[in-house]
């Protein structure tokens, strides 16, 4: 038994099994929405991209956002709208939303970034609230019922988006450039700054170090990214909802990330899969869904206090580097 298991983390330990995993990832997305429903795929791409881009600002600099939802069905609603009412293609609609997000964040994170813990929590989570009933009340919204019936246009002039496999891959497409950017961010000398400013913040101040512009640059990134994900989301399922700037969304972006992995890469993709999956299993078993994955997030905190994918990483890498 001793022997099959150094054999397996000695495979675990080599670069190409890395590359294997990828191609095999990559294929199997590829087959996906042949053998699974497209917009179910769709839902958890632009699920992951949003719980990716708030780790950006919650794993890696340590700000807990609860009014992430703004962007995410800020963005939303302006890309219905341009592409409903302005019959702005499908790429200018996206555009529009992404902008629009950015721009949100931006006020949001000059208004709240200076504080600090539960109070900056807090004033997102207002901001966030007064975004909701902007939704309710503005007139192009379309209060409860929504913005219905978005059309999802054609991509450069060519490829008919009404087709939902085609809408698929444009999708998956645009959420894997997202996660890309996430990963450069992560990986440069600007996401180092962001893991000190976590670790130690008075330290990278006496390093000298503008650590207000630092976060609000990854506040807004991390806005504009999730701006994308609802630019993709409304424009997947052609409808624009109060439900995607409600609190309760900003709620379970963050439950996502932190059943996934709180400072990984891919504790959010598998987090938003995992949710997601969990909830279509329980709607359609009769099952109190809140209920149940609170349950769940429970045992998720007792037992994997880093998320399934930090737990599963650093046991991994404990037996390695005992095994060495």
């Amino acid at each position: 038994m001793t022997t099959l298991v150094t054999s397996i983390l000695s495979t675990l330990n080599r670069p190409w099994l890395k590359w294997g995993a990828l191609v095999a990832l990559a294929l199997a997305l590829l087959i996906a929405p042949f053998a699974v429903y497209p917009l179910f795929l769709m839902n958890v791409f632009c699920l992951a991209l949003f719980a990716s881009a708030l780790n950006l600002v919650l794993g890696y600099a340590g700000l807990l956002s609860l009014g992430h939802a703004a962007f995410f069905g800020g963005a939303a609603y302006v890309t219905a709208h341009a592409a409903k009412a302005w019959g702005l293609p499908f790429e200018l609609s996206v555009l529009l939303g992404v902008v629009f997000a950015a721009v949100l964040g931006l006020i949001f994170g000059l208004i709240g970034i200076r504080r600090y813990g539960i109070y900056f929590a807090m004033i997102t989570l207002a901001l966030a609230q007064m975004i909701y009933f902007l939704a309710v009340q503005m007139p192009f919204t379309n209060g409860e019922d929504g913005i219905q019936s978005v059309p999802r246009g054609m991509l450069l002039g060519l490829i008919d988006l009404s087709d939902i496999r085609a809408m698929y891959f444009v999708v998956l497409a645009l959420v894997v450039v997202g996660l890309m950017a996430i990963w450069r961010f992560v990986h440069s000398p600007f996401g180092h700054v962001l893991a000190a400013i976590r670790e130690n913040e008075p330290r990278a101040v006496s390093l000298g170090l503008d650590v207000a512009r630092y976060k609000l640059i990854a506040f807004v990134l991390s806005a504009g990214l999730s701006g994308l994900a609802g630019s993709l989301k409304v424009l997947s399922f052609q409808l624009a909802a109060l439900n995607n700037v409600s609190w309760h969304l900003s709620g379970e972006v963050v439950l996502m990330t932190l059943i996934g992995g709180l400072g990984t890469f891919a504790g959010p993709i598998i987090g938003s899969a995992f949710v997601v999956a969990l909830e279509h299993v329980l709607t359609t078993s009769g099952l109190p869904v809140s209920l149940v994955i609170g349950v769940i997030f429970m045992a998720c905190v007792m037992l994997f206090r880093r998320g399934i994918w930090g737990e599963t990483r650093a046991r991994i890498t404990a037996m390695l580097e005992r095994r060495q």
